[in-house]
């Protein structure tokens, strides 16, 4: 029995159009589909109903190896149920990375609750912490604190890419279009999906602004560079092709002249690039923590670079802050200079 993942289109509001079937007898997975129905109606992004789709495509295809069968009754839970499947996947070669197993368990979890509420198999459970927080107007609630099968993370330090690696990956191009889109990542700190989003009239050229659909249907206004605006310009009374799709970059040549860039498209034209210049860690990502980086350092506030980063949670713009030692020096030198006095003369 095998099970894949569908797009089906439909004009019913409170259904998924991500359904997690069997392949041969196109027989839904009920409880797979009930769980993103609810998703569904939470109204989140595509992608993520995409990512759970494939999560617990995975998790329901161990299921039927072992019960040769994707469907569950409640019977056939146990506490042991996820902790069997994070070994599962621990002895898997290649095995996955820590963050896809973690996932994994974590979307599998919350589907199993939401059909089964009294199964035995829950590793999320509330408790509330035995003491109070002093806060400045008193003391607070308790607070629910989630315990979570978890397996843990080695911490990766992302370092941004030097000024050469830039330069070099930057002259390769030779289109006004590719060059706005790398300048976006590396000036403005979009992400590749966030810039295939874009539409043409996200971009306000007169304004010098740019609307980006961030994750989870979030939308932000960030302020364009000169460099970009240029760019952008030149693109669109140049290259971009006319008519086309409503979207702002678009494939140039050959049969789907017009159409949206597709991540695919994306991928290929930074791969190409990566081994014609030798800069083999030139990569979407790498380019939005080289522009956090850069922020940092020129004296940008973190408040702000979280709004323009389009971080719903702080902690999550401190990851892409790598302090090193030279930093350091150099702003406690800078602290020194400009805030700390002479200590005055001791009579002895």
């Amino acid at each position: 029995m095998k099970f894949c993942v569908l797009y089906q289109q439909t004009a019913h509001n409170a259904h998924s159009p991500l359904r997690v079937v069997e392949q041969t007898t196109g027989r839904a997975v009920g409880w797979i589909n009930r769980y993103l129905d609810r998703e569904y109606v939470r109204r989140l992004a595509n992608t993520t109903l995409r990512t759970y789709a494939h999560n617990l495509l995975h998790f329901v295809r161990w299921w039927e190896s072992l019960h040769h069968t994707g469907d569950i009754v409640e019977g056939d839970l146990t506490e042991s149920t996820l902790l069997d499947y994070v070994r599962f996947q621990s002895s898997q070669q290649p095995r996955p990375s820590p963050s896809t197993i973690n996932d994994r368990v974590v979307v599998a979890d919350r589907a199993l609750r939401n059909e089964f509420p009294n199964a035995p198999c829950q590793i999320a459970r509330g408790f509330h912490q035995p003491f109070l927080r002093r806060r400045p107007m008193g003391l607070s609630r308790p607070r629910v604190v989630m315990s979570r099968l978890r397996v843990k993370v080695p911490k990766h330090n992302i370092v941004p890419l030097s000024v050469d690696e830039v330069a070099r990956f930057w002259s390769s191009f030779r289109t006004s279009r590719d060059l706005a889109i790398v300048g976006l990542m590396l000036l403005h700190g979009l992400r590749s999906a966030e810039v295939l989003a874009l539409n043409r009239d996200d971009v306000l050229l007169s304004e010098a602004q740019l609307r980006v659909h961030g994750k989870g249907n979030k939308f932000r206004l960030l302020p364009l560079a000169p460099e970009t605006v240029q760019l952008l310009e030149h693109y669109l009374r140049l290259e971009r092709p006319n008519p086309c799709s409503a979207a702002l970059f678009v494939v140039l040549k050959g049969p789907a002249r017009g159409t949206r860039m597709t991540p695919a498209g994306l991928r290929s034209l930074f791969r190409y690039h990566r081994q014609t210049t030798s800069v083999p860690l030139a990569n979407p990502h790498r380019f939005r923590h080289t522009f956090a980086s850069d922020m940092i350092r020129a004296g940008m506030s973190l408040p702000a670079l979280m709004q323009l980063m389009g971080h719903a949670d702080i902690q999550t713009t401190l990851r892409y802050v790598q302090v090193t030692p030279q930093d350091v020096y150099l702003q406690y030198a800078r602290a020194v200079a400009q805030h700390i006095r002479p200590l005055p003369r001791t009579s002895s």
